[in-house]
């Protein structure tokens, strides 16, 4: 699909802002309670695994979308859906583990992100950033 290549860039950026995004209205979830999401109701910010993930999801979001420091903060992004697999999905340091299996536990979007930041810390933001940093 040699008539796409010319828009690598752009769709590039696109992914990222994107991303961002809808990591950013996880986290707004979670701390401002908006939209309301019934499982995250109790959350308070710095309070418990949810809580800190909430705000690491509010902070780098916005640093994400638009591509200032954005290396860094994917870098911490993913590390963050690296441990909300293993520890809320795959129930890994609780009485009851759940399956392994992303398509039995729910795992799949955090999966996805984490390997989707991950491929932004080591690539940069590409173009539509503030810094390329």
């Amino acid at each position: 699909m040699s008539f796409l290549d010319s828009y690598a860039p752009q769709t590039k950026a696109l992914l990222r802002i994107m991303t961002g995004l809808l990591f950013l209205g996880v986290g707004l979830a979670k701390i401002a309670h908006f939209p309301h999401v019934a499982m995250f109701a109790e959350v308070k910010p710095f309070v418990g695994l949810v809580g800190w993930a909430g705000m690491i999801e509010l902070v780098t979001g916005p640093l994400i979308i638009l591509g200032f420091y954005s290396r860094i903060a994917a870098f911490i992004a993913s590390g963050e859906m690296a441990i909300a697999y293993f520890y809320g999905h795959w129930g890994l340091g609780t009485d009851t583990m759940n399956s392994f299996f992303p398509v039995q536990n729910g795992g799949a979007t955090a999966i996805l992100y984490t390997f989707i930041f991950l491929y932004f810390a080591a690539s940069g933001p590409g173009t539509w950033a503030l810094n390329q940093k």
